[in-house]
């Protein structure tokens, strides 16, 4: 957790030292001086830096809502193993959500930057970086993934307070960026691309009268590899809106779910 914290303040950071490059694009400054001749002011111009074709720059935080696209077949036999649940629950609603309370947080602390193409009205960039996916994912039944002799899901017997899986993925994404200018100052900003991930962790988190607070860690049969397709829509130097979906299924075998998140962007190309 640390850690998370760690990487969006610097991305945090990161953000603010571009809005501060992005000021530097004033054309003077101003000096007042106070002598023996009395006070004197100063106009001086300042030459805009050039953009580089390639920079090192900081960065994105994502935080959106997650929802779950389920593709399942709940008839065949891999999903009936997995859900050792009463055969009536054995359908999509056993994973319905919490919306409001299921997040999907990126983090991307260092972004590289390469300028495709700029004129006057248009601008096209392509980026990659490396940082942390995030999903937690609050279920409104009593569900409990277990991972004893094999992997499996089971409906609980007491009621949980708070009931959630966490994923958090190694991701690395490539993005084109295109900007086109809408007025003086004004730039729409929009993107396409894909993200790749490895899992480096997933856990049950839930918390009951019963049991008090519980954290158990393990693979639950998820896979280890995960693509998105993502994109993002705004107003440069205002707002971003991203999305992403995952193109694979969260689950090695049995259930075939795909995460759908829908959020803000900070920062970003």
């Amino acid at each position: 957790m640390k850690l998370i914290f760690c990487l969006i303040a610097a991305a945090f950071i990161g953000f603010n030292a571009n809005a501060q490059d992005s000021d530097k694009k004033e054309k003077k400054t101003t000096t007042i001086k106070i002598g023996p001749d009395g006070v004197t002011i100063n106009d001086k111009k300042i030459e805009e830096k050039p953009e580089k074709d390639f920079e090192i720059e900081a960065s994105i935080v994502d935080i959106g809502i997650n929802s779950i696209i389920d593709n399942t077949d709940y008839n065949s036999a891999a999903a009936k193993a997995f859900l050792q649940v009463p055969a009536g629950l054995q359908n999509e609603n056993l994973f319905s959500m919490r919306t409001g309370k299921s997040w999907n947080v990126n983090v991307y602390p260092v972004m590289a930057k390469l300028k495709v193409l700029k004129t006057k009205r248009q601008k096209i960039y392509l980026s990659t970086g490396i940082g942390l996916q995030m999903y937690n994912f609050r279920y409104t039944k009593n569900i409990s993934y277990r991972n004893e002799t094999v992997p499996m899901v089971v409906m609980d017997t007491i009621g949980f307070s708070k009931n959630k899986i966490g994923l958090t993925y190694l991701a690395v994404p490539l993005q084109f960026t295109f900007k086109t200018k809408l007025a003086d100052k004004a730039w729409l900003v929009y993107g396409v691309g894909m993200t790749g991930g490895y899992r480096i962790a997933s856990w049950n988190k839930q918390i009951s009268a019963e049991r008090g607070k519980q954290k158990n860690r393990d693979e639950f049969n998820f896979n280890n590899f995960n693509a998105c397709v993502t994109g993002e829509i705004g107003l440069d130097n205002y707002f971003r809106i991203f999305a992403s979906y995952q193109v694979t299924p969260l689950h090695s075998t049995g259930l075939d779910q795909r995460p759908f998140t829908i959020g803000l962007r900070f920062g970003g190309i």
